[in-house]
């Protein structure tokens, strides 16, 4: 199926590892030009060359937990030309208990992962209207959905992201711009696999042992019963950014393994 995206102009925040580079990866399969963001310059450069096999990639290094940073990636890219795509995927998560959750803990979390989505967005949807084509998607998680005790500041940030999502929606009435989110499984990447060797190292575990630990008990409700791989996660967000999903807007699409026991 040809996603009608060939020479589109893309940005991935947060795509030299994990999702982020896979969605990268397979918007650049399908004929996209692509900008590849991260905080520093070594690991965009290295995503840049490894992606660039693909097809045109562009590299911006920016911190995007601040509006400098935001500044910077926007003020980089204005000479690429009209971003066609944004995809709002940067962000982390860390375990916390919620008395153990300060107030720098919960701003920080919201920074990066709600108001970096927040400022692109205020600067290149406007463009998008203008020129009557465009396609914002958020990446969004299974806590977008759910209570997570585990990890507050982390859940309230996804679920935000789905609410801005579906506010901005409103505003692309009769255009041919969309905006949407994803409520994305739990994931294995290169973030996941680190904190689980730290947790194996305390607990006396094996990285193994806590991968297939996770799916007896906080993902128990799991169909997919395993870990999502990035590309599967990537192969849905692509199809939101395409031509051919010029129907779907204001939708908090799952790609969740069924992890969220719900009906809508």
């Amino acid at each position: 199926m040809d996603l009608g995206i060939t020479n589109k102009f893309a940005l991935v925040t947060g795509s030299t590892l994990g999702i982020g580079h896979a969605i990268a990866e397979a918007l650049l399969a399908e004929g996209a030009r692509v900008i590849i963001n991260g905080r520093n310059d070594a690991t965009v450069h290295k995503a840049v060359a490894q992606l660039s096999q693909k097809g045109e990639a562009h590299g911006v290094a920016a911190d995007l937990s601040t509006a400098d940073g935001a500044h910077k990636l926007l003020d980089a890219i204005r000479s690429l030309g009209a971003v066609d795509i944004l995809v709002n995927n940067v962000g982390y998560f860390e375990v916390k208990k919620f008395a153990d959750i300060s107030d720098a803990d919960w701003l920080d979390m919201f920074q990066l992962n709600v108001m970096s989505g927040v400022r692109l967005t205020r600067a290149l949807f406007p463009g998008m209207l203008e020129r009557d084509w465009g396609r914002v998607v958020f990446i969004g998680s299974d806590q977008s959905a759910k209570p997570n005790i585990d990890m507050m500041h982390y859940a309230m940030t996804k679920t935000a992201q789905v609410s801005i999502a579906r506010s901005l929606a409103e505003l692309t009435r009769g255009t041919r711009v969309t905006v949407n989110s994803v409520l994305v499984a739990p994931t294995w990447s290169e973030g996941v696999e680190a904190f689980l060797g730290e947790a194996a190292t305390t607990q006396g575990k094996s990285v193994a042992e806590l991968r297939a630990d996770y799916f007896r008990t906080t993902g128990v409700s799991s169909l997919l019963q395993r870990w999502a791989r990035p590309e599967e996660i990537a192969a849905q967000v692509v199809f939101l950014c395409s031509e051919r999903a010029s129907a779907i807007n204001g939708a908090a699409q799952r790609a969740d393994g069924g992890i969220v026991r719900s009906l809508f």
